[in-house]
């Protein structure tokens, strides 16, 4: 299995801190905010990464991470995006680097206080389809600003994007897994309102056909780029397991 770091974006939710560099570059604690994704797929067995970025910053990343062999990385590929054209659009990029094998995607401003290398192991016992990652989200109001899973039992129905009001208390975190039907879905995906790709018409694509299952993972998961107070609670959880 291949592993996919999407570290794009505008990163206009975090303004001002975006306006002088890309945001998967400001630190987390004592690093910058993508080597923690970079741990976390390594950690979970994952050698073979492509880093997709885009900005007028991508340069850093390449000076950041080299060849990656000081992560723990065997092989590190890199693919711009162009123009900000969403997460599916990103994902697209890294096609021929997938070359038909499985794939895992984190997108790099999400940090997990657990493992995901049982994750990775019950994909790659699945036969077919996608899988993805679930974190349970107590705060209502949280979850509407979130996408949500409608659930039958370890597998997905639909996801939500921003409900009124929420099937489960179960959020749709920033890691997804994918066999290589996703390269047959990419192309035949239709720009969303706001004229991007979308991750979560490829999840409800599977969902459709039975095939997208999922995990709860305990423990703390953060998205860093959702906010500036997002931000600075995956900070105080990363200071605070690292730095004791």
């Amino acid at each position: 299995m291949k592993g996919v770091i999407l570290a794009g974006g505008s990163g206009s939710r975090l303004a001002p801190l975006t306006r002088i560099t890309n945001k998967h570059l400001l630190p987390l604690y004592d690093r910058p905010m993508v080597t923690y994704a970079v741990e976390a797929l390594v950690e979970a067995g994952i050698q073979e990464l492509m880093l997709v970025t885009g900005g007028a910053h991508a340069g850093e990343f390449f000076r950041l991470l080299g060849n990656g062999h000081e992560y723990g990385i065997e092989r590190l590929f890199y693919a711009y995006q162009e123009r900000p054209g969403g997460i599916a659009e990103a994902l697209g990029l890294a096609e021929r680097f997938i070359d038909g094998d499985r794939c895992c995607v984190l997108l790099a401003d999400n940090v997990f206080e657990s493992s995901l290398r049982p994750v990775v192991e019950k994909f790659e016992a699945q036969e077919r389809g996608a899988r993805v990652v679930l974190a349970r989200v107590d705060d209502e109001e949280h979850l509407r600003h979130l996408g949500v899973a409608e659930l039958d039992g370890e597998r997905i129905v639909r996801i939500v994007e921003k409900p009124d009001a929420p099937a489960s208390p179960f959020a749709v975190t920033g890691v997804y897994f994918y066999d290589a039907q996703v390269w047959d879905v990419l192309p035949a995906l239709e720009p969303s309102g706001r004229g991007e790709l979308e991750i979560t018409d490829v999840n409800n694509w599977y969902g459709e056909r039975g095939e997208l299952e999922a995990d709860v993972l305990d423990g703390f998961w953060g998205d860093a780029g959702e906010s500036i107070d997002g931000y600075y609670a995956v900070n105080d959880f990363v200071r605070g397991s690292r730095g004791a």
